[in-house]
């Protein structure tokens, strides 16, 4: 069937675009959700109208885009979940659960497919993620995944805490091997 898109529908076509596509996805998608029209004569002759407001809608979305970035980038997303001793989660952190968290954060509605997790979350800890609102626009945010019964702010100092000391047994390590190095050589 061929359609006149309205709007634009990402991987598909542009607003303003004639383009032949399957009737069941005309007739049941594009159609009923006003992205595109049959291609009757009267509305191809609306074409030209069409791709200027398309053209209009898309820098107005690319700015509002731009915005909402600027508005959420670098910023720091906490999720609680349940996890056993070892860290590990009872279920996992996905895409659509930070999505969702960053929705409450801007007041905007944040699609989950936005957000760049190449698997889900299965342990407690710090993730910086890319979140991408457009092809054009990227935004950086952090997310907290903190165990059930403490604030993320305790479960942020436990972290640096524990990474502290952690640097401290691997320094203490080191120095343990220079000195057997050096009483090896003193020996030799």
């Amino acid at each position: 069937m061929r359609v006149v898109f309205l709007e634009d529908v990402p991987g598909v076509a542009q607003g303003g675009e004639i383009k032949e596509v399957k009737n069941g996805f005309a007739r049941n998608y594009l159609i009923p959700k006003s992205l595109a029209t049959p291609a009757t004569h009267n509305a191809v002759q609306r074409v030209s109208k069409l791709q200027n407001q398309a053209q209009v809608n898309r820098v107005r979305r690319l700015e509002d885009m731009k915005e909402l970035a600027a508005e959420f980038d670098g910023s720091q997303v906490s999720v609680e979940m349940r996890a056993g001793s070892s860290g590990r989660l009872y279920g996992s952190v996905t895409n659509a659960i930070i999505a969702e968290r960053l929705s409450e954060l801007t007041e905007n509605e944040i699609d989950r497919r936005t957000v760049e997790l190449e698997e889900p979350i299965r342990e407690l800890g710090t993730y910086d993620l890319t979140v991408k609102l457009h092809p054009e626009v990227e935004a950086g945010i952090s997310v907290l995944v903190y165990p059930t019964g403490m604030t993320p702010e305790e479960f942020a100092e436990s972290l640096v805490a524990s990474e502290e000391s952690e640097e401290a047994e691997a320094e203490a390590t080191e120095a343990e091997a220079v000195e057997t190095e050096s009483e090896e050589e003193d020996q030799g």
